[in-house]
Parts: structure tokens; C-alpha cells; sequence
């Protein structure tokens, strides 16, 4: 009788995983999240160990929140990202990747985005297959997650959610100036302020375009709770590997005009096997797509008319 040892058993589970995971990406077929690593204690304990690795694989750290008790997420560039984003005038959504240190239960779980979904989904033209295997040797990789079913380029490039639902290409207009820089100093006027509810995470400026990324918070309270980030993630985040990268929100400074991605694409991306009705469905966040295109409004100075 052949005696197989625990170690030999957790080897080949991480060589099927492997050979499962080969075979979806040969597939094209892709999630927006990957687990890199789990571990034990609190959130506080991996912080610092996981800037450091990330610094040392090369990323520059831009920003860092805990939306709530249970999370706290980093974001990060570098220079690959910043030259993917300026490959076209909406591509600055692409300058950071965000990664997310969540307690669930006994559980600690490091999680980011998936870079070459993410480039798929905001039409990013380039090779950015070095910020995959960065990230991979900064925070590991167990698996991508998300969906059942992944998406592959072809889909995340007409993404949307369904009939009526907004595509990439239809953001929210927040507002418009005369300038680029008036209009990044109107964000960052409104973001001191924490306008609108809301305040700033990070920024990152595109080199070579009048483009910068701003990620920001949002905090509301029982009049206005459908924009807040706590909130919505309460509602929608419930599977056993949550999805915390997702935040934080974005907006868009490209030339004079301020934009922010629509909350039924930028949610629906992330999300997108959310069901329609039902418990932890859209139906829950209704009015959360009006209400985030308020708040940021409000933040981007512009009007609410």
C-alpha cells in the first residue's frame, strides 16, 4: 500500500489548480479578481508586509483607505500601467490597480484586480502581461475569481450588463472647464471638502496627457446611504472570497472635461453575474447609480441639473 503524505496531497492540489487555471486563460476566458494569498490574524498584521512586497516588485504605492472595519485596500502603480492608460484619451481608468486585504471570518484574504481584465474591459491597447506576473510575485496568485464563467477580451470590449444598461463609452459628465488644470484643481477643491461625501484616496497624472486618475471614497449616511461605499459592498459583496478591490470609485480628468465610468457598468464589470432581483441583486442598489452620479458631481463642482 502506497502511503501518501499531507504535503504530497496539498502539491498535487496546487498542480490541478495550476493546470485549471492554464486551461481558462488558454480558453481567453478571464475574472476581475485574483486571490492571491490567505492568512490569519487581522487585517493590520499583512498592511505593511504587503506594501513592502509590492514596492519591491516594482509598484509605486498612490493611496491606501479601510472602507470599513473589515478591509483596507491599497492602490498602486507603476510605469507599464501609466504608459497602458495614455494608449488612448478614456484609457487613465487603466493607471491603477488596486488590491484589497479583507477579513472574513478566520480568514484574512489578499485579493486585487485583474490587470489584463481590467485592460480588456477599459479598451487599453498594449502588452501589460508584466504588471500580471509583478503583482503574482508580489501577492501570489490561487486563482482568478468573480463570475462562475469567465469573460474573454471580445466580450469585456462590448461589455454591458444587459439591454438599457450603460457600455464603457457612456460615462457620467460631471463637468467641464476651461482648462485641464482648472479642472483637476475643481476635483482636488472638492475632494478638501469632501463635497458630495466624497474624499480622496489617490491620484496618479498620466505622463504625456492632460489626463489624471483620482480614486476617491464615498461616505454617506442614512438621508443618502445609496452612494455609500460600505453600504453597497454590504449588498453586493457576499461570496465567500469578497470582492473589496472593487473599491475605490473613480473620477476621470481628461483635457477641461471630469468624467466618472456609470455605476451600472462599473459595478456590473466587476459584478457582472449579479443577479437582477433578489437578495444581494441590483434591485437592492437601485438608487445607487443616481445617487454616486450626485455625489461625484457635487465633488467635480459641476452641476446637478
Amino acid at each position: 500500500m502506497i502511503k501518501v503524505s499531507t504535503k504530497m496531497l496539498a502539491v498535487t492540489a496546487a498542480a490541478v489548480m495550476s493546470i485549471a487555471s492554464m486551461a481558462v486563460n488558454a480558453a481567453g476566458e478571464m475574472k476581475p479578481f485574483i486571490l492571491g494569498s490567505t492568512a490569519t490574524g487581522a487585517v493590520a498584521d499583512q498592511v505593511d508586509g504587503v506594501k513592502k512586497s509590492l514596492t519591491d516588485n516594482g509598484f509605486e504605492v498612490v493611496g491606501e483607505y479601510s472602507p470599513y472595519e473589515t478591509a483596507h485596500i491599497i492602490i498602486v502603480t507603476n510605469d507599464t500601467l501609466k504608459k497602458a492608460a495614455g494608449s488612448h484619451d478614456r484609457g487613465g481608468y487603466a493607471a491603477g490597480q488596486r488590491i484589497a486585504i479583507t477579513k472574513v471570518g478566520d480568514q484574512v484574504q489578499i485579493t486585487y484586480t485583474n490587470p489584463v481584465y481590467m485592460a480588456a474591459a477599459y479598451h487599453i491597447k498594449g502588452d501589460i502581461s508584466s504588471v500580471a506576473t509583478a503583482l503574482k510575485n508580489a501577492l501570489g496568485s490561487i486563482k482568478e475569481y468573480g463570475p462562475e464563467e469567465g469573460l474573454d477580451a471580445d466580450d469585456l470590449e462590448g461589455y454591458h450588463y444587459t439591454f438599457g444598461m450603460e457600455y464603457f463609452d457612456e460615462p457620467y459628465e460631471l463637468a467641464e472647464y476651461d482648462s485641464y488644470e482648472q479642472a483637476v484643481a475643481a476635483v482636488e477643491k472638492g475632494l478638501a471638502a469632501k463635497a458630495g461625501g466624497a474624499s480622496k484616496v489617490y491620484r496618479i497624472d498620466i505622463p504625456g496627457k492632460k489626463q489624471t486618475l483620482f480614486g476617491v471614497a464615498l461616505s454617506g449616511n442614512e438621508s443618502n446611504k445609496y452612494m455609500d461605499d460600505s453600504f453597497i459592498m454590504n449588498e453586493i459583496d457576499f461570496k465567500p472570497i469578497r470582492s473589496t478591490a472593487h473599491l475605490p470609485y473613480d473620477i476621470l480628468v481628461t483635457g477641461d472635461e471630469v468624467e466618472a465610468l456609470h455605476a451600472r457598468f462599473r459595478i456590473a464589470v466587476n459584478f457582472p453575474d449579479l443577479s437582477m432581483m433578489g437578495d444581494n441583486s441590483f434591485m437592492n442598489i437601485m438608487p445607487s447609480p443616481d445617487a454616486i452620479e450626485a455625489a461625484l458631481t457635487k465633488t467635480a463642482g459641476g452641476s446637478s441639473d
